[in-house]
């Protein structure tokens, strides 16, 4: 936890994949066969909390998804890389282009595709309902899973490590300890 912690500190980018982590991982169909997602309110408020803290957020998905690209615009997330089937390619390219270290990157997945991102980056997280392998090589698994808390969990971690989440939370009249 100690080296997760140290980790956390460095993050300047945090990324997350969608199905499985901001959502529950299960996709609803409508009758015109639209696909619905489900997302967090809890999770959403700890991005924009993040975010305001100073920590640029943004999606990282091989699946491209109107849903995911409108809850990123009410999230005012600024980095949004839909339908990647190389995701790291996209992960290199990014940091790359905002003159990141990849060790001032967090990235918050759940499976197998997710693994070479995870491997990559400063601070990889598995949420709790990932898959064996990915877990492994993570440094953080959270205790919620993916679309039930496991992102306002990784954020309060982060914000926490780096001492802004007690400012966070007085932004919004919640001041002391979490």
């Amino acid at each position: 936890m100690t080296d997760a912690i140290a980790r956390a500190r460095a993050v300047r980018l945090a990324l997350f994949d969608v199905d499985g982590v901001l959502t529950d991982g299960r996709l609803y169909y409508g009758p015109d066969g639209e696909a619905m997602k489900v997302f967090g309110i809890l999770d959403g408020h700890g991005l924009k909390m993040l975010a305001q803290s100073g920590v640029a957020t943004g999606l990282l998905s091989g699946r491209r998804s109107e849903a995911a690209a409108t809850r990123a615009r009410e999230l005012g997330m600024r980095h949004v890389i839909l339908g990647a089937e190389d995701k790291l390619a996209h992960f290199e390219r990014l940091r790359a282009e905002l003159g990141l270290e990849a060790s001032q990157c967090a990235f918050v997945g759940d499976d197998l595709p997710d693994a070479p991102v995870l491997a990559r980056c400063g601070l990889a997280v598995a949420v709790s309902n990932a898959v064996p392998e990915v877990k492994a090589i993570c440094h953080l698994v959270t205790q919620a899973g993916g679309g039930s808390g496991a992102v306002r969990e990784f954020c309060e971690f982060v914000m926490r490590a780096q001492g802004t989440l007690d400012a966070a939370a007085g932004r919004h009249g919640a001041a002391g300890p979490r």
